[in-house]
């Protein structure tokens, strides 16, 4: 077995993720069925796009003999997090830069808590620096900083052409199965993989976490790059930012719990509980025809 079946391996995938229907007479009085797309379960420590987005990027940095990998997040980042354990399980190395130089003489969070547990380094830089980690001259000054030069670099939320590769699964899992295939959007890399990834007739919607109305131009760069141009049939349904990222107000709170008493699930807030509002929303709005099957994709847990 070489090096990078052997990170396959210890990725431990679990890939189909589990489909159920979510009996919501809310929905049903509209007409439209909705399913949870259980990408949640796909790995114990590694859930949903987050698996999916780093298996194919963990596979490359192996196979090209990287001494370690560097990414980039800000403090509660779940990319963060999901990098370090997957450091842990490969035992690569991990260098996380870390948004905000306020916070190198501060008693770690909770999340980059977790992130050192795992053997993450952090380093801290400047929002000012950060902002300019696109160009290829202020990502070689961040990573010569952060003593990563010969890091395997995997951008701020997972999402690159390897990436939406790996997404690209998830709508293959989903032909037939539904009309629509929903998820929320950071970064963009997971709604350009689901999109490609459905068959014919299926269509992907994504919801923004964050307001801005950036994501379009950012999607169809990533399939450009991935694909070679634009892949499948998507949009984008804006106005659900709730505030912006991490802000989760009182209503959406009380929506979030009320879903998980009706379903049993956990719902977590920063994504998922913007992600089912909006399908909510967008039911009641009549966005889906009568006899719309809607499958959203649970990305992750609480």
């Amino acid at each position: 077995m070489n090096e990078a079946s052997e990170a396959s391996e210890a990725l431990l995938p679990r890939p189909p993720s589990p489909l159920v229907e979510a009996a919501d007479g809310r929905f049903g009085e509209h007409g439209v069925r909705l399913l949870l797309k259980r990408d949640d379960l796909v790995h114990p420590e590694l859930p949903g796009n987050k698996w999916r987005k780093l298996a194919p990027n963990l596979r490359a940095a192996v196979a090209g003999g990287h001494p370690a990998l560097a990414t980039f997040g800000g403090a509660y980042s779940n990319h963060l997090r999901a990098t370090a354990a997957a450091g842990r399980l490969l035992g690569l190395p991990t260098v996380g830069i870390v948004r905000g130089d306020e916070l190198a003489g501060r008693p770690l969070n909770e999340s980059l808590a977790r992130c050192a547990a795992d053997g993450m380094r952090l380093h801290f830089v400047s929002r000012a620096e950060y902002r300019l980690k696109a160009g290829p001259a202020a990502l070689s000054r961040l990573l010569a900083s952060a003593g990563a030069q010969e890091a395997y670099v995997v951008p701020e939320g997972g999402s690159n052409a390897l990436a939406l590769h790996g997404c690209a699964e998830l709508g293959r899992e989903l032909r037939g199965a539904c009309d629509v295939a929903a998820v929320a959007c950071g970064t963009g890399g997971t709604l350009g993989g689901l999109a490609a990834g459905l068959g014919a007739g299926q269509r992907a919607v994504g919801v923004p976490v964050v307001g801005g109305g950036f994501l379009e131009t950012e999607v169809r760069a990533l399939q450009a790059a991935a694909f070679g141009g634009p892949a499948g049939d998507w949009s984008l349904a804006e106005g659900f930012a709730h505030g912006g990222y991490a802000r989760v107000p009182g209503a959406l709170e009380a929506f979030a719990a009320d879903f998980e008493s009706r379903h049993g699930l956990p719902v977590e807030r920063i994504y998922v509980a913007k992600l089912l509002w909006a399908l909510l929303a967008l039911t009641r709005a009549g966005a889906f025809p009568r006899g719309s099957a809607v499958a959203a994709v649970i990305t992750g847990r609480p």
